[in-house]
């Protein structure tokens, strides 16, 4: 009797250390990046997260344009790069054609696939924790989480979210607190006012390149 008894407890104790490793994992920094998020807002961020993740890997191997090759597909996904571009534009948006508001889309579609590619452009052991409680703001969404380095202090990422065609996609990010849209149309401005839909796309192309390299 003895015997079975101490073989009984023997026999549960790896489905108690598995249930104690549980508790403790759902209560450690950075379990929100093991969960799968549910909110369709935050599944489009986490696939996002997970393509720049790959594309870092990629390194310098893939080099820069490689890994702009590689960013195009999830970049498109992921953001509303129309209404990205007219919120960065401001204003003068409603005095242009179609045809100069598809051009300076695809400029600025191409200058941010270039910007991902440039900034994150190898791999030491980042992660992306995101928080899988996801925020209702009027008709958007803020989904938010941390790019955490491996020898660094964590970056906060805040991502607003609407509602278009294909699902919840991303119209702002805020590094720290600070709106890239609000950024991106500072620097829009001067280009804008000088050289017009023109002015500006030529920047675009220009930054774009620069990044390249």
């Amino acid at each position: 009797m003895a015997t079975s008894s101490v073989f009984s407890k023997s026999a549960r104790l790896p489905a108690i250390a598995a249930v104690l490793a549980a508790i403790l994992l759902s209560t450690a920094p950075g379990f929100a990046w093991a969960l799968a998020p549910t909110d369709p807002a935050a599944v489009r961020v986490d696939a996002f997260d997970h393509a720049l993740i790959e594309a870092m890997k990629g390194g310098s191997s893939l080099g820069v344009k490689g890994r702009a090759h590689k960013l195009a597909p999830a970049v498109d996904a992921a953001f509303d790069m129309a209404t990205m571009t007219r919120f960065a534009v401001g204003p003068k948006w409603a005095e242009m054609t179609a045809g100069q508001r598809d051009s300076l889309t695809g400029a600025f579609t191409r200058l941010s696939v270039a910007s991902y590619a440039h900034n994150f452009d190898s791999f030491d052991g980042e992660r992306f924790d995101l928080d899988p409680t996801v925020q209702s703001r009027g008709p958007d969404k803020i989904v938010q989480c941390k790019l955490v380095p491996a020898h660094d202090k964590p970056v906060s990422l805040l991502y607003r979210m609407r509602q278009a065609s294909g699902g919840w996609k991303i119209i702002d990010v805020y590094y720290d607190g600070v709106s890239q849209l609000t950024t991106r149309r500072a620097d829009f401005a001067q280009p804008l006012a000088t050289g017009g839909a023109a002015g500006l796309l030529s920047h675009l192309d220009a930054l774009t390149d620069k990044l390249l390299k």
